[in-house]
C-alpha cells in the first residue's frame, strides 16, 4: 500500500521527511513528521494542505509570525499531575516561555479572525489564560530564577545569608591582614578550598592560626586554613542556605499546586505547540523547494505543470543550476503513459516526481509545481523501480519483477497508480516484451492510472494504437547526443542506441555487423523515430527562438508605450509651469509698470521724482534675475594656497582647498575629501559661494577640533563595541588622522582578539599594537593609520 517503506524509500518519500524535520523546533514536532502518512480522505487532504499553503503565505508575508520557544509541556504538565511533587524552577520557566508563545499565537490569529480558517481549527476555541503566567511571574523572574521576594520568610533568609557573608568576609580580611604583615603567609591572596574561603600559609606557621585546613600544595610547603572565627560563621550560613533550599522547595511546591487544575489546558496547549512545530516545518520546507498548493481533486487523476522533482531541485540549487520541469497529465483518457528514449535521458527521474509529488499532495505537503497544477486522490500505490533480486526466497530479478506484476494485476484497480520502471526488462526480450505487452493490457483493461518506462518497441506500438494508454518521449539532441529532459507526450522515442554507441567509439565494422543483425522493419522504425526526433527538436527549437522574440518585441512595444506616456505627461506639465510662470511674470510686471505711471502723474511729472521711480522699477524688475557664480580661471602665474574656495570644471561643485600636492588638489566638498588636478578646477570668489556651503564648511572643521580619536569600549557586546570603534575609524580616515586608542580591557581576551580581526580587513591601516605594559598593556591597542 502507499504507506509502506518499500514504495516510499523508492520514491525518496522518506528523505523528505527526513528534510521536514530539520525544521523542526521541538522532538514533538519531529515525532509528527515521521508520523506523516499518504492519506486517502479527500476532505482531511484538503484540510492538511490547506494549513501548511496558510502558514507558508504568513512565513512571506510582511506581517510575520514569530514563533521561538517550544518546550515539552506534556511532560512537566504530567509531572504536576502527582500530589506531593514539583516542578524546578528550569521547568516552570518552560512553561511560562511556551505558554507566552502559545497567547501570542492564539492573540495573532484571534486579531485575523477569518484570514486562516484551516489553521484556526488547530485551536478548536482554546482561551488565554493569563492566570497561569500571573502565578509563575509572582515566583519566578525573566531569567528563570526564584524571586528574592516570593516569600517574606525567603527574603528574610536571602538578607540574613547576605549580612553573614559580609560578616565573614570581613573577619577573614582582618586575619589575612594581621597574618600577613606577621609574615605567616605563603605568596598569594584568599582563596577558595572546598568551597570555603582560606587563607594560605606557609607550613611552618600552620600552628601560629587557629583554624581548620582544607588542603596543602603539591609541594606541602603551603597550607589552607580557614580561620576559627570565621569557620562558625560560614557553618551559619551554610546552614541559613539549606534553610532557604526548603523554603525554596515549599514555593516551588505550592506553586505546582496551584498550577495542577490547569493540567487538562496545559495539554490541551502542548497539543497546539506540536502541531504549529509540524505545520510550520512543512511550510518552512515548501519555500526551500519553492513550492505550491495545487487543486484538488476528489478523483484518480493528476495534471502536473512545470514539475520539479524536490530532492534534484535542492542538489542543483546547491550547485546554482536548473531542473527541467515536467509536464504531465494521467486522467481518465490518458490513463497511462509509456515514456521511452535513451538510457541517462530522465525517464526514471520523470516517473519518480509522479510518484513523489503525488504521495506528497496527498500527505498534506505543497509541491514544487505550478499552483496551475492539479492532484487527484489515489487510493493504492504500487511501485516497481530497482532490483528487487532476493536470496533468501531465491528470486532472480526477472522473477521478482513477474512476480510484482502478478500482485499488480490481481490488486490494481481504476483508483490505484502504478509505476513500473524498464518495463519487462531481465530476460530475453522476444518473450519479455509480450509478457510485458499482455500485463499492460491487462493494467489498461482495470482502468489502472500510471505511468511505466522502457526500451520495448512492441510497447511503442501497442501505446499507439490502444485508447487510454499514450506513447511519451523525453527530447534528445541527436547532433550533439545529449538528453534534454524534456518529457514530450504524444509519441515515442528512440534508444539512440547506434548514435551512442558510435559517439562512445564503438569499432564501425561493429556496428554495421549489428545494424546487419537488426530486422529491416525495426530498423526502418527505429530511423523513422529519430527523423520524427530531429523534426520535432527543430520545430520545438524554432517555437522557443519565436517566443522569445515575440517577448522581446512586446518589451520594447511596452516600454516605448510608457516613455512615449512619460513624456506626453511631463511636456503637458513644463508647458503648462512656463506659462503659468510667465503669467505671474507679465501680472507682476504690469502691476509695477502702472503703479509707476499712476506715481507719476501724481506728482505732475517732476523730472526728479521721476527719476527715483525709474530707478525703482530697474531695481525690482532685477531681483527676479538669477546672479551667476562669478568665477575666474587660475592664471599659470597665481599659485592656489588652502583655504582658497574653487569650483570643479563641467560641473557646479564647490569646495575649499584643503592641501596642495604637486599637480594635484585635496578639496573638501562637505563632509567627503577628493583629490583632483590643479588644471581641472575654477578658483572662486568667496562672496560668491552661498552662505550655506561656507556655514557646512564651518561647522564641519568645528567637528574637526573636537574629535578625539580615542574609545573606550570596556563592558560592551562585541558587536556594539565594533559598530562603535567602525564610526570613529571613518571619521578618523576622513579628519586625516594617524594613530586611534582602543580602550577595550584585559579580560579573556575576546574582545581585543575581536577588534584586531575586525580593524584587519582595512587596507587603511597599517599595523596594531599594545599600550606599554605600566600604562595598560594589552588592555589598550594602537591602531596606526597608513
Amino acid at each position: 500500500m502507499a504507506s509502506a517503506p518499500k514504495h516510499t524509500d523508492k520514491l525518496g518519500f522518506t528523505e523528505v521527511k527526513e528534510l521536514i524535520k530539520l525544521h523542526c523546533l521541538s522532538e514533538m514536532g519531529r515525532q509528527m513528521v515521521d508520523k506523516i502518512l499518504v492519506m486517502y480522505d479527500f476532505g482531511q487532504i484538503g484540510k492538511f494542505l490547506g494549513q501548511t499553503n496558510e502558514f507558508k503565505n504568513i512565513l512571506q508575508s510582511e506581517d510575520r509570525l514569530v514563533i521561538d520557544h517550544f518546550f515539552d509541556i506534556k511532560s512537566l504538565a504530567n509531572k504536576a499531575k502527582i500530589e506531593g511533587v514539583f516542578l524546578t524552577e528550569e521547568e516552570f520557566y518552560r512553561v511560562y516561555v511556551s505558554l507566552n508563545t502559545v497567547f501570542a499565537v492564539i492573540g495573532y490569529f484571534n486579531e485575523r479572525e477569518g484570514l486562516y480558517p484551516n489553521l484556526e481549527t488547530l485551536f478548536e476555541h482554546l482561551p488565554i489564560e493569563k492566570r497561569i503566567l500571573k502565578k509563575i511571574e509572582r515566583v519566578i523572574d525573566q531569567k528563570g530564577k526564584i524571586r528574592l521576594d516570593a516569600s517574606r520568610e525567603l527574603q528574610e533568609i536571602t538578607s540574613g545569608i547576605a549580612k553573614a557573608e559580609q560578616e565573614a568576609r570581613r573577619k577573614i580580611d582582618q586575619v589575612f591582614k594581621n597574618a600577613n604583615s606577621n609574615g605567616w603567609t605563603a605568596d598569594g591572596s584568599l582563596t577558595i578550598r572546598d568551597g570555603r574561603l582560606c587563607i594560605p600559609l606557609l607550613a611552618e606557621n600552620k600552628r601560629k592560626l587557629k583554624g581548620f585546613i582544607h588542603d596543602e600544595s603539591a609541594s606541602g610547603q603551603t597550607v589552607y586554613i580557614e580561620p576559627e572565627e570565621v569557620f562558625s560563621l560560614n557553618n551559619k550560613i551554610r546552614d541559613l542556605e539549606f534553610e532557604r533550599r526548603r523554603e525554596i522547595i515549599k514555593i516551588l511546591t505550592a506553586l505546582t499546586g496551584e498550577l495542577r487544575p490547569f493540567v487538562p489546558l496545559l495539554l490541551s496547549y502542548h497539543g497546539l505547540l506540536t502541531k504549529l512545530d509540524f505545520v510550520r516545518a512543512k511550510a518552512l520546507f515548501a519555500i526551500d523547494i519553492e513550492a505550491e498548493m495545487p487543486q484538488l481533486v476528489n478523483e484518480a487523476s493528476l495534471k502536473l505543470v512545470n514539475a520539479r522533482h524536490p530532492l534534484l531541485f535542492l542538489n542543483f540549487k546547491k550547485e546554482h543550476k536548473i531542473v527541467v520541469p515536467l509536464n504531465v497529465q494521467v486522467d481518465e483518457q490518458v490513463r497511462i503513459v509509456v515514456v521511452s528514449g535513451p538510457n541517462a535521458g530522465g525517464k526514471s527521474v520523470c516517473m519518480k516526481t509522479v510518484g513523489l509529488l503525488q504521495m506528497m499532495a496527498q500527505a498534506g505537503l505543497l509541491i514544487p509545481a505550478s499552483e496551475a497544477s492539479i492532484t487527484g486522490v489515489f487510493k493504492q500505490f504500487f511501485v516497481d523501480i530497482g532490483d528487487d533480486q532476493s536470496l533468501e526466497s531465491d528470486l532472480s530479478t526477472y522473477s521478482a519483477h513477474l512476480s510484482k506484476m502478478k500482485e499488480f494485476v490481481e490488486l490494481a484497480n481504476g483508483k490505484t497508480l502504478v509505476l513500473i520502471d524498464e518495463f519487462g526488462t531481465g530476460t530475453d526480450p522476444q518473450f519479455g516484451g509480450p509478457i510485458a505487452e499482455a500485463v499492460l493490457e491487462s493494467l489498461n483493461h482495470k482502468k489502472v492510472r500510471g505511468m511505466v518506462t522502457t526500451h520495448y518497441s512492441n510497447l511503442k506500438i501497442f501505446a499507439s494504437h490502444t485508447e487510454g494508454i499514450e506513447n511519451a518521449s523525453m527530447l534528445f539532441n541527436n547532433a550533439e547526443l545529449r538528453p534534454l529532459y524534456v518529457l514530450e507526450v504524444g509519441k515515442p522515442g528512440s534508444s539512440y542506441a547506434f548514435e551512442i554507441a558510435q559517439k562512445i567509439g564503438l569499432p564501425q565494422n561493429v556496428l554495421n555487423l549489428a545494424k546487419n543483425k537488426v530486422s529491416a522493419g525495426q530498423k526502418k522504425v527505429d530511423t523513422l523515430l529519430v527523423d520524427l526526433e530531429r523534426e520535432k527538436k527543430e520545430i520545438y527549437d524554432t517555437r522557443i527562438n519565436l517566443e522569445k522574440q515575440q517577448r522581446q518585441v512586446n518589451t520594447l512595444l511596452a516600454e516605448n508605450e510608457k516613455l512615449k506616456s512619460y513624456l506626453e505627461e511631463n511636456k503637458k506639465s513644463l508647458i503648462r509651469e512656463a506659462k503659468e510662470q510667465a503669467k505671474n511674470i507679465i501680472l507682476d510686471a504690469n502691476k509695477l509698470v502702472e503703479n509707476t505711471i499712476s506715481e507719476i502723474k501724481s506728482n505732475n511729472a517732476d523730472k526728479e521724482k521721476t527719476r527715483e521711480l525709474r530707478e525703482k522699477l530697474n531695481t525690482e524688475l532685477q531681483k527676479n534675475t538669477v546672479k551667476p557664480i562669478i568665477t575666474k580661471s587660475l592664471p599659470e602665474d597665481e599659485e592656489l594656497k588652502p583655504g582658497d574656495w574653487v569650483k570643479l570644471v563641467d560641473s557646479e561643485t564647490t569646495g575649499q582647498v584643503i592641501e596642495l600636492i604637486k599637480d594635484n588638489v585635496v578639496i573638501a566638498i562637505g563632509d567627503l575629501r577628493t583629490v583632483t588636478k590643479k588644471k581641472r578646477v575654477i578658483k572662486v570668489a568667496k562672496s560668491a559661494v552661498p552662505k550655506e556651503i561656507r556655514r557646512n564648511y564651518n561647522s564641519h572643521t568645528g567637528d574637526l577640533a573636537s574629535f578625539s580619536p580615542e574609545i573606550d569600549v570596556r563592558g560592551m557586546r562585541t558587536e556594539d563595541a565594533l559598530s562603535a570603534i567602525e564610526r570613529l575609524f571613518d571619521r578618523a580616515v576622513m579628519m586625516g588622522f594617524g594613530t586611534l586608542k582602543i580602550i577595550h580591557g584585559k579580560g579573556d581576551g575576546i574582545l581585543r582578539k575581536m577588534i584586531r580581526q575586525y580593524l584587519k580587513k582595512y587596507e587603511q591601516v597599517d599595523r596594531m599594537e599594545d599600550e606599554h605594559a605600566d600604562r595598560g598593556g594589552d588592555g589598550i591597542t594602537y591602531v596606526y593609520l597608513k
